[in-house]
């Protein structure tokens, strides 16, 4: 995939196989977003079975046969759904849809994983509660800016084991670039994606929640703009900041937007900074600017001493195989239903309650 095309970002990680070959099938469908090609290699190299892909669309389906070729072409979505050997769907619909694909699945007895922005409303998000309570069926989110990337995935080893004491403060970058001419035509369409807080924004959030462990927390102040594509694109938002509170008394700033420059050697300098009572983490995700074009630094400071990290290949990618497990066993040791909501519904709110610039 380009690294220069965040759509499409999909990390190779170290393989590390939890079930037998054909112990956990899944198939995928809504070929949308280019993150389903990192779901489905997540899935992967943790030992899943990629059995089907379907989308109405075939040239989605082509590249996607090119990337994973021994995956069967269904002719329909109720091929998949309708296969009793399949356990989870995997999909990355356009965002408004991402809602009704998931409970069509939950209907039929499977667990489904789907891209971020889970929701773009709070009636989905309502409904997806109310099914997974009914069903008894996961409704997963790939928050992928934790997820899939190790220098995040080390953060929170490191804050595990106490290196910098407990976590009161978040501070969330999220860029990217907005490569226009390559982007469908949804994307820019306001009902569609929800807004870019709702959108990218549900990354800086979720990580925010999982690394200060905060159950639940409140949006102070948002605010979004359209900065630089009014004429072209005018129901886009290319900025985005918001600030919250959690329950535990942790606080977050974050910003994200759609202004990589073309210079720079990656689609987005993200970046996470953890502030804790004995130390902090700066992670420094898909580059370490003018320095090191590899991704996955990790640089900590406690009173141990300065200590610079470099990560890509190191660590690998636990979620996957935890998610598969939790599928098969029931358990929620990968993410629990209700943080993976509760971030939903905090970046839905950041949305709504945003003042627009002007």
């Amino acid at each position: 995939m380009d690294k220069n095309d965040g759509m499409n970002y999909a990390p190779k990680g170290k393989p590390n196989r939890v079930v037998a070959q054909g112990e956990f099938v899944f198939a995928a469908t809504a070929l949308d977003h280019g993150h389903i090609y990192g779901m489905c290699n997540g899935l992967l190299e943790a030992g899943a079975d990629l059995k089907w892909v379907y989308d109405s669309d075939l040239e989605k389906v082509q590249p996607f046969l090119k990337a994973f070729p021994d995956v069967k072409v269904a002719s329909s979505e109720e091929e998949i759904m309708n296969d009793p050997e399949v356990r989870l769907i995997a999909g990355a619909a356009i965002p408004s849809k991402r809602c009704e694909l998931g409970l069509r699945a939950m209907d039929h007895g499977k667990d489904y994983f789907t891209d971020k922005t889970p929701f773009t409303t709070m009636e989905q998000l309502e409904s997806a509660r109310q099914k997974t309570e009914e069903t008894g069926r996961k409704y997963m989110v790939y928050y992928s800016e934790r997820l899939h990337v190790e220098s995040a995935v080390f953060a929170d080893q490191l804050i595990k084991e106490g290196a910098i004491g407990r976590v009161i403060q978040v501070t969330g970058f999220g860029p990217h670039r907005l490569n226009a001419s390559s982007r469908p035509k949804w994307f820019f369409e306001k009902e569609s994606y929800g807004g870019i807080l709702c959108d990218i924004g549900s990354h800086q959030i979720e990580q925010f929640l999982h690394y200060a462990s905060c159950h639940d927390a409140q949006v102070m102040h948002s605010k979004v703009a359209n900065y630089h594509s009014k004429e072209d694109y005018p129901e886009l938002e290319d900025y985005g900041d918001a600030t919250l509170v959690g329950d535990n008394g942790a606080t977050q700033y974050f910003r994200v937007d759609w202004f990589t420059p073309a210079g720079l050697g990656t689609w987005g300098d993200g970046r996470t900074f953890i502030v804790g009572t004995e130390g902090t983490i700066e992670i420094r995700k898909y580059i370490d600017l003018a320095r090191d074009e590899s991704p996955d630094h990790l640089y900590l400071v406690n009173e141990q001493g300065e200590k610079h990290y470099a990560l890509h290949g190191q660590v690998g990618y636990p979620f996957f195989g935890e998610f598969i497990l939790d599928c098969i066993h029931r358990t929620e040791n990968a993410m629990t239903q209700a943080h993976a909501f509760k971030a939903a519904e905090l970046c839905l709110k950041a949305q709504e309650l945003a003042v627009r610039v002007e």
